[in-house]
């Protein structure tokens, strides 16, 4: 009896430990299928709004801004033919290209998901993101908060600020129906929430639409693009968002993704010109 003890209580552990290792498959599974799920639903979202921003009329804010003077590029700004915002070091080896509308509930998802990857990938060197900005919202609803909170970024942009306050606009995103960025009040109140933005040349650059003329420009060359909605997401000129060929996107996938197009190359250096 007591050579089986311990054959039996090996027996025993074994179990335990195969008992353990199903449920942390299990969990895995779990959080997998909850990832899934989202991407599955912003992409959803995503389809909806570039179903209905192609057949939208024109945008009557955005006209009224294209011809109400000439176009200002924000400090920094890339200003080809697709106007763009970059952050990041000028020399990394990979490029986001994230293509996005400020009112647009599946950027929301997809800024707030995946916030803390991008910077991370940004601040040690091994990405640089575009961002352009469209407004497709105000396309479909005929409002103005696309257009005026995309002004607002690029006035933080000139500040200096514009990675802090385009991520305090998606965390505070209003309803996709409620115009509440055409609000400019409601865009200075949110520049609060930036150490240094709320200063007067800020609060003039904003109340003036110093940039919608660009903004209009910028969402000309998303038009021209003929993306199928926001947000459109492409690493190194490859499509990832939601997926890249057959893989999802999910923030370890993109880690993945940029750790492979990186190999062997050097982490940027180069800071942005100001």
């Amino acid at each position: 009896m007591s050579d089986k003890n311990p054959d039996a209580k090996r027996a025993a552990r074994d179990r335990l430990v195969k008992e353990r290792e199903q449920q942390k498959a299990g969990e895995r599974r779990r959080r997998q299928l909850i990832v899934a799920g989202a991407v599955v639903g912003v992409l959803a979202l995503a389809a909806v709004i570039g179903v209905i921003a192609a057949n939208a009329g024109g945008n009557d804010s955005a006209k009224a801004a294209s011809t109400s003077g000439p176009v200002v590029a924000p400090s920094g700004s890339d200003d080809k033919n697709k106007p763009a915002i970059p952050t990041g070091a000028v020399d990394a080896p990979s490029t986001l290209t994230v293509w996005e509308d400020f009112r647009c509930p599946a950027c929301a998802a997809f800024e707030n998901g995946f916030r803390a990857t991008v910077h991370q990938l940004v601040n040690s060197g091994q990405l640089r993101v575009q961002y352009h900005l469209a407004t497709l919202i105000d396309d479909k609803t005929r409002g103005a908060g696309s257009l005026h909170a995309a002004n607002a970024a690029a006035c933080a942009q000139d500040a200096g600020k514009f990675t802090a306050y385009h991520d305090v606009l998606y965390t505070n995103q209003p309803d996709e129906m409620d115009d509440a960025f055409a609000d400019n009040a409601k865009l200075l109140d949110l520049a609060k929430k930036v150490p240094g933005l709320d200063t007067p040349a800020f609060r003039s650059c904003v109340e003036s639409g110093t940039h919608n003329s660009w903004v209009v420009k910028s969402n000309e060359a998303f038009q021209a693009g003929r993306f199928n909605g926001t947000p459109t997401v492409q690493l190194n000129g490859v499509s990832v968002f939601p997926a890249k060929g057959s893989e999802q996107i999910t923030p370890a996938a993109l880690k993945k993704w940029v750790a492979e197009a990186n190999k062997g190359k050097k982490p940027g250096k180069a800071s942005p010109a100001a």
